[in-house]
Formats: structure tokens, C-alpha cells, sequence
């Protein structure tokens, strides 16, 4: 039997985005858990991908040159599913427990959002919606686009690596 997990506002995103991305993986993880290992991942050469994004933003007059990225040791109780509560530079739009968590981060150049959606059979589908505000978000995410599959992929790894090891003897991660 099949459930719908979308977040219901994700279809109206899709529509009137200019890039779709939908990454998926397989693994035990709960929801929050999965969210904290993806959010959370912050390796050495991502922080100086996010130095030298701030440069490039900075050139291009963004509102918010300064983003960073999540922060290594987020756990799962760090995750809030409550609209309008921070998760890094993202903000809770909808939630659902176990379901899926809609993020967005919007600057003067373009809006994003980032859909963390839990499927059954154990697999996590990551959607990534861009939206171009001005025409320095066609070039900015251009620029940064071959880093975004990377980053992508290795938040997944991570979300399902939190998993693994937020798991309890008997839970729902555990091997």
C-alpha cells in the first residue's frame, strides 16, 4: 500500500520552480534522526565551500552573505517540526512527525527550499526547489550548482550514518 508523504505545499513549489533536484537513499533512520546527520554535516572543505560562497556573495550583493553551514553534534531533539522555528539558515514551512520536514532559506536573489521526506521501505528522498528571484540567482546557482549534488549526496550519507548510530538496542536503526 501506497501513502502519500509529499508536503502538500511542495507540489505548488514544483510548479513554479526554475530547478528541481530529488536525491534518494536507503537506510534505517528515524525522521529526526535522519534530519539531524543531514543538516548537522559540516566536514572541513564544506566550510570553505560556505568562506568562498561568501565572497561570491558578496560581489553579487546578497541579503545574506554570511550563511554557514549546520553545525557538527546536531542531534535528533535539536530538530523542531514546528513552522517558523531556525534549523541553521533554513525555516520550518510545514512538518509532519515521521513524514517529512519542508525547509526554506530565501535571499534577494533566490529562494529555496529543501523537502526531507521519509518514504516506506526505509528510504529518504531529499527535494531540493530553487526559485530565481533576480537574475543574479541564475548565476549564482550556476556557479554553485556542480557543488550542490555533492553536498546533497553527503547529507544523505550523513542523515542515514546519524541513524545508524542514534540507534538504541532494539530500535528502529539498529542492525
Amino acid at each position: 500500500m501506497s501513502r502519500s508523504v509529499d508536503p502538500p505545499a511542495l507540489r505548488t513549489l514544483v510548479d513554479g520552480a526554475d530547478l528541481v533536484d530529488v536525491r534518494t537513499i536507503d537506510g534505517q533512520a528515524t525522521l529526526r534522526a535522519f534530519a539531524a546527520g543531514a543538516l548537522g554535516w559540516a566536514p572541513w572543505w564544506l566550510r570553505g565551500l560556505y568562506l568562498a560562497r561568501g565572497v561570491f556573495a558578496r560581489l553579487l550583493r546578497t541579503a545574506h552573505p554570511d550563511v554557514r553551514p549546520g553545525s557538527d553534534g546536531m542531534t535528533a531533539a535539536d530538530i523542531p517540526f514546528e513552522p517558523g522555528r531556525r534549523i541553521g539558515f533554513f525555516r520550518v514551512v510545514d512538518a509532519v512527525e515521521e513524514r517529512y520536514l519542508l525547509l526554506s532559506a530565501s535571499d534577494s536573489h533566490l529562494a529555496a527550499h529543501l523537502a526531507l521526506v521519509a518514504e516506506p521501505e526505509n528510504r529518504f528522498r531529499l527535494v531540493t526547489v530553487v526559485k530565481y528571484l533576480h537574475w543574479t540567482g541564475r548565476l549564482y546557482f550556476a556557479v554553485i550548482r556542480p557543488f550542490h549534488a555533492v553536498v546533497v549526496r553527503g547529507m544523505a550519507r550523513a542523515g542515514i550514518s546519524a541513524g545508524r548510530t542514534s540507534a538504541t538496542p532494539g530500535g528502529p536503526a539498529a542492525a
